[in-house]
């Protein structure tokens, strides 16, 4: 498929973009642009589909660089005027994951978004107000129109009222037809319950995918067919920032090239057949593996994952 034919389908993210400051173990710092929703449409955008970001940035320096490098890797951003850009203090432990710490405002213009066949959610700004609530809104009015995809990715450092949070994620697994979810995160969500079981709870709530990422262990996914699961590539890892969201972008990708995006195409998602799903789920686990073999949230080009 060509780069114009990938184009045909629009994809808009909305969610936050930030600078995540990386902390090392051995006392380094690294600054340099992130948040997950911008890292999935940094991936789309690399893998050639040319994605609006909706987001809130700062009109300061850090702003500015965030912007230039999503707009590098073919991303077209739309962002609300801030004060200041938002940050994320990345701690990483001896194995590369990273914990992190927040410093950040969040609202959102939901007039800005342009169309799209499929719209993404996700992290931050599905639970802090007062955008979450736009955003809510913004999902409910497209899902007419448009596949919807849903990314939770919590952030429990930045959460008040873990019921509320709980409650508005749930609201939006309900709106989604595509979930992934990391084990982390699931089990924050859903304490009572087996990964297993609360995938299959999630997907009778609605989506017609959910995906459960389980870092080096791989992944598994749950359908109305059935259940498929993948082995995760061996790879020395640098550390984790950003692999999930590259996973979420190369599945996004992924459906894009099996043309299962789009409202009309919403009955041939749910019929998804299995083998297709453990292809596409192969290629995101290969796209998060290249992300965690070098250093910050990098996703791969397209080129690059085909050589893989």
């Amino acid at each position: 498929m060509s780069g114009d034919e990938r184009g045909q389908r629009q994809v808009l993210v909305v969610g936050e973009a930030l600078v995540d400051l990386v902390q090392r173990t051995d006392g380094s710092r690294h600054e340099a642009p992130g948040g997950s929703p911008a890292n999935v449409a940094l991936t789309l955008g690399r893998l050639g589909r040319h994605p609006q970001l909706l987001t809130h940035l700062g009109d300061d320096d850090r702003g500015r660089v965030v912007r230039g490098w999503l707009e590098e890797s073919h991303v077209r951003v739309t962002a609300s005027a801030a004060g200041s850009t938002s940050t994320a203090t990345a701690v990483l432990d001896a194995t590369g994951a990273a914990s992190y710490e927040f410093d950040l405002a969040w609202s959102v213009d939901a007039s800005l978004a342009g169309p799209a066949d499929l719209v993404h959610i996700g992290s931050v700004a599905t639970v802090i107000e007062p955008g979450a609530s736009e955003v809510a809104r913004l999902v409910a009015d497209r899902r007419a129109t448009a596949t919807i995809s849903f990314d939770p990715n919590v952030r429990p450092a930045l959460i008040d009222d873990a019921d509320a949070a709980r409650a508005q994620v749930e609201h939006l697994v309900g709106l989604a037809d595509v979930v992934k979810v990391s084990d982390e995160d699931l089990r924050w969500l859903q304490p009572d319950l087996s990964l297993t079981d609360a995938a299959a709870a999630w997907l009778a709530a609605g989506p017609s995918v959910v995906v459960v990422t389980l870092g080096g262990n791989g992944a598994f996914a749950l359908t109305p067919a059935g259940r498929v699961a993948i082995v995760a590539p061996l790879v020395r890892v640098v550390d984790t920032v950003g692999a999930g969201d590259t996973f979420m972008g190369a599945l996004i990708d992924g459906l894009l090239e099996a043309d299962l995006v789009g409202a009309d195409r919403r009955d041939a998602l749910r019929e998804l057949p299995l083998g297709l799903l453990e292809q596409i789920m192969r290629k995101s686990a290969d796209a998060a593996a290249i992300t965690v073999s070098r250093p910050g949230a990098d996703p791969p080009t397209r080129r690059e994952l085909a050589a893989a």
